[in-house]
């Protein structure tokens, strides 16, 4: 089965089971968001061509149907990652000079960079108003605390740029933190707020951490290998910004003295030529593969996470993300 086919068949399945959630979510999420200002309701209707496959708000109901039910309080919520996640996407593509995302101009290529940043602070208050409605303030604390360490993350990762000493495990702390804590606590607050046992809201706060970064090394690879026009999003900006990723990473720790300063000297100099003869020299080597290999261990400890679950058609759902999480599903 192609990559397209599997996709386009989870997607199915998800909408069978959470059709009607899913929908709920969705008029939450415009609910909430509605603004008397045209120039307000013009970007989120722009915003929202490419806010993608709602993967975290499918990951909370997912997870709270694996251990219960699905309520009001888990819709709320899964309203609130969306409006997070898609803030971190609109304020992403600043910090990247990003162009498109699936093959739509971005909030700052099509407005400018002071539309982008106020949008994205309007979608994260909007996320905290919302949560606040709920009776427990745990909701609140917890997407608070999963949001600064995202915050975080991005900014560790800014600091890194040009750190071509940056080792593996520097990189995964950032990704843990900047792509993996959103996915972990959307799992962690279907579970908490079905009423899950604490070894099961803990397994599910580690599947979504561990999907989260397979995902984020899956991302890293297509920045390097992709196809903007398969893909609709700028590619090439990790190198442009001198971001170091799994990928080269693994280049410069294979390699001589003479070589790693040459590709220290290609990494400074980001063009299209350098981008050209890195990628050359990443399918020299065994970068590209371990990296998809790494991914790939992620992926296997995000399923293993599951096994304390009950046996359940949300579980087995679940089951599926990873897999598809690494070879860019989503």
């Amino acid at each position: 089965m192609s990559e397209k086919l599997a996709s386009d068949n989870l997607l199915s399945r998800v909408q069978e089971f959470l059709g009607d959630d899913l929908q709920a979510v969705e008029d939450e999420f415009h609910r909430e968001l509605k603004s008397r200002f045209a120039s307000v309701a013009d970007v989120l209707t722009h915003v929202t061509r490419f806010r993608g496959k709602r993967l975290r708000p499918i990951l909370l109901l997912l997870s709270a149907s694996a251990v219960g039910k699905v309520n009001r309080n888990h819709r709320t919520l899964a309203a609130v990652v969306e409006m997070i996640h898609t803030a971190t996407l609109v304020h992403d593509d600043v910090l990247d000079d990003a162009e498109t995302r699936r093959h739509v101009a971005t909030v700052n290529s099509r407005w400018n960079n002071e539309t982008s940043v106020l949008f994205g602070d309007f979608l994260f208050t909007h996320a905290f108003h919302l949560a606040a409605s709920l009776d427990s303030t745990f909701a609140c604390r917890a997407i608070g605390r999963a949001t600064n360490i995202v915050c975080e993350g991005e900014i560790q990762q800014v600091h890194e740029r040009g750190n071509f000493d940056l080792d593996e495990a520097g990189y995964l702390e950032i990704i843990s933190a900047k792509t993996g804590e959103l996915c972990a606590v959307s799992c962690l607050l279907g579970a908490y707020y079905s009423e899950a046992d604490e070894a099961a809201v803990q397994s599910l706060d580690e599947y979504g951490r561990q999907l989260g970064i397979a995902f984020q090394i899956s991302d890293d690879l297509l920045d390097i290998l992709g196809n903007e026009e398969v893909t609709g999003k700028s590619l090439g900006s990790d190198l442009d910004k001198q971001k170091l990723t799994l990928p080269l990473i693994r280049l410069l720790g294979q390699s001589s003295e003479p070589e790693a300063t040459r590709i220290r000297a290609l990494l400074s100099h980001p063009d299209e030529t350098s981008r050209r003869e890195l990628r050359s020299l990443l399918e020299q080597t065994d970068a590209l593969e371990y990296a998809q290999r790494r991914a790939d261990e992620f992926a296997t400890g995000a399923r293993e996470c599951l096994n304390a679950l009950p046996e359940t058609p949300a579980r087995r759902i679940l089951e599926s993300f990873p897999e598809f999480a690494v070879h860019r599903a989503f």
